[in-house]
């Protein structure tokens, strides 16, 4: 039986569809849904999400059924086949994707049969079955790829081999994702490739349409759109590789030697691009040595967060930062296959630190599992507990920051303390940023 999940870091498979179609060039979604789904939907992915907006067509500007007692005793086929045609003439867009709802799915709509009759003509429109009950918005991120590979990706006869296929960072989940894209990007474009994002900035659907043609898929996580880099595989016959996030230079490195071992690039091409970074990299960090070391911003950690965002935050505060990130909280739905296959991203780390995993999706154990990690003080005089403490994780792990007195950085959903540009914590420069951010944390009150 299924925990109970004290308030969720994620909105469900529909939210998650929404929120993937939402940020496609010239998408327009369709709800096909109960009436209020789309507004509690509009809510949490824009204030938990760094207030991003409502993108081009999508949360109160939404084209929805709004479905009724109507549909549910008489059902909504027809209801959705009028939406769609009232939607294609008032709102201009180049694809139309309907996604539905858990109350239509439990009366058996079948989307598919309202959609098919656009199958040849002028217009497209897509359809996909996301009622929320099929799992949280990493599935509905997951359902909309595998749609779009399936039925919009255009077969390719030629590779072109100096493309790639990127995706794994999942739009609005991760708040900061059109920042990471373009600074994981930046990577591959030093090693001579261009990218296809579909999400990234100066993206365009004919860049979606014509993926196929690319050389290889590489997917920035082991777990999240997977399945998705399967079914291209599968239909379009592009190879797939997964690579863990990267933040800094040594996640990054691991990133680039993979992405270009995979690309059959020479070793001594990847080193390069690789110390021309660091380089750069390290530049920045000498400036900031002294006030490092004269006031004293080492810190013991506990990061919170999905596995993607964890592993890399994890790795850069051990082996760049030289923080201590001794527990790590890992807020995923994984299977004990995808719990095994993420602690191997939480190894090898050249500063020597062993952090501690614990996979929990209740919000409200990470107090607990700080205490009993550290120890509890007994009242002893001299007790040296999680102080000096740091705390990456969430606007939720805002209350156990303040009963701890610890300072804390909000970088994983939901995020509803900053607004969220352009901002990208991946890769080396993003690195910077991150740096930045936490230091100034620490300075932000002297």
């Amino acid at each position: 039986m299924s925990k109970f999940v004290e308030r969720p870091r994620y909105v469900c498979a529909l939210g998650g569809a929404i929120g993937t179609l939402k940020v496609l060039p010239r998408t327009v979604p369709i709800l096909h849904a109960a009436t209020g789904c789309g507004g509690n939907v509009a809510l949490a992915l824009n204030q938990a999400a760094g207030y991003m907006g409502s993108g081009y067509c999508a949360d109160q500007a939404l084209p929805s059924t709004n479905t009724s007692e109507r549909e549910i005793v008489f059902g909504g086929e027809e209801r959705l086949s009028e939406q769609i045609e009232n939607t294609i003439k008032l709102v201009d867009g180049d694809l139309y994707f309907v996604v539905t709802g858990c109350m239509v799915e439990m009366i058996g709509d079948d989307i598919r049969n309202a959609v098919k009759k656009y199958d040849k003509g002028s217009v497209q429109v897509l359809g996909a079955e996301t009622g929320g009950f099929r799992g949280n918005y990493y599935k509905g991120y997951e359902i909309v790829l595998k749609t779009l590979f399936r039925d919009f990706v255009e077969k390719k006869a030629v590779t072109d081999g100096k493309l790639v296929n990127l995706w794994g960072v999942v739009p609005v989940q991760d708040v900061f994702w059109k920042g990471n894209i373009a600074l994981i990007k930046g990577l591959l474009h030093k090693l001579g490739y261009r990218v296809n994002s579909f999400f990234g900035e100066g993206e365009t659907l004919d860049n979606l349409r014509n993926a196929a043609a690319a050389s290889l898929n590489i997917v920035v996580s082991d777990t999240f759109g997977v399945e998705a880099a399967q079914v291209f595989e599968e239909i379009h016959g592009v190879p797939y590789i997964t690579a863990p996030f990267p933040i800094g230079d040594h996640g990054s490195a691991i990133f680039l030697r993979q992405a270009g071992k995979a690309l059959g690039m020479e070793d001594a091409f990847v080193e390069k691009v690789i110390r021309e970074e660091q380089d750069y990299y390290y530049s920045y960090f000498e400036r900031i040595a002294d006030v490092y070391s004269d006031l004293d911003l080492q810190r013991y950690t506990t990061v919170v967060g999905d596995s993607n965002y964890t592993q890399a935050l994890t790795r850069f505060l051990a082996d760049d930062l030289g923080w201590l990130p001794e527990l790590v909280v890992i807020t995923d739905f994984l299977t004990g296959e995808q719990q095994e296959q993420a602690r191997g991203n939480f190894t090898g780390y050249e500063s020597g630190v062993q952090p501690e995993l614990v996979f929990d999706t209740d919000a409200s154990n990470v107090g607990k599992y700080i205490a009993r990690h550290w120890g509890q003080s007994g009242s002893q005089k001299y007790f040296e507990g999680f102080n000096p403490g740091f705390i990456l994780g969430s606007a939720i792990e805002r209350d156990v920051a303040e009963s701890l007195k610890a300072p804390q950085l909000t970088v994983t959903y939901p995020i509803s303390n900053r607004v969220v540009l352009d901002r990208g914590y991946a890769g080396y420069r993003g690195a910077l940023r991150l740096t930045e951010d936490l230091l100034s944390v620490l300075v932000g009150n002297r």
